[in-house]
């Protein structure tokens, strides 16, 4: 019988919350954002660093 770490499944949970927020960029969603941007990979990397803060709030320490 196989069994799961207690770290494995805190980021199962995690998976599930970010799926369930809509924090997964999935290859459709990749796919659209490089039609968007024309697949110039400056502008795509623009728009990701523009992102980045909302996506990823920095945390205080």
């Amino acid at each position: 019988m196989l069994t799961i770490t207690k770290k494995q499944l805190e980021d199962y949970e995690q998976l599930c919350r970010d799926r369930n927020n809509g924090c997964l960029l999935t290859s459709d969603g990749l796919r659209f954002i490089c039609e968007a941007c024309y697949y110039d990979a400056e502008k795509i990397g623009q728009h990701f660093l523009e992102e980045l803060p909302r996506i990823c709030p920095k945390k205080d320490d």
